[in-house]
């Protein structure tokens, strides 16, 4: 099934792999390279999942977990923290801001295409709610 993700990745290469990686795996593709055009995607094109890069330059990645488990349209959609922070502390930090899941650079896609397949099956099995 084709997926809409939005990539949160202020670095143009980084960003640039994970939308060519996530377009060869069958899935649309949207990208935002900081905190202010995720939000615009966000509210416009509500994607399915996010990956969301935790340093954005100069700005917390996480205040864009934390934004959209207030905001009702948007709080079931999972966010996978994509980060080179790989300390267990750092990883239940970004879960309490509000992500579903970490993955760590270098990315090991098996583990992010599992961790994806495991947050959008778990959406999927999800009431809708009217």
């Amino acid at each position: 099934m084709k997926h809409r993700i939005l990539v949160v990745e202020d670095n143009p290469l980084n960003r640039e792999l994970l939308c060519d990686w996530l377009e060869s795996e069958g899935h649309e593709v949207l990208s935002a390279q900081d905190l202010a055009a995720a939000r615009h995607v966000l509210t416009d094109q509500q994607p399915d999942a996010v990956l969301l890069d935790v340093q954005l330059g100069n700005e917390d990645g996480l205040s864009l977990a934390e934004w959209m488990r207030r905001e009702p349209n948007l709080r079931g959609i999972p966010v996978i923290a994509v980060t080179a922070h790989a300390l267990v502390t750092e990883q239940q930090r970004f879960l309490q801001a509000g992500c579903n899941a970490c993955v760590s650079k270098p990315l090991n896609f098996n583990l992010l295409s599992e961790q994806l397949r495991r947050w959008l099956d778990a959406r999927r099995e999800l009431p809708s709610v009217s």
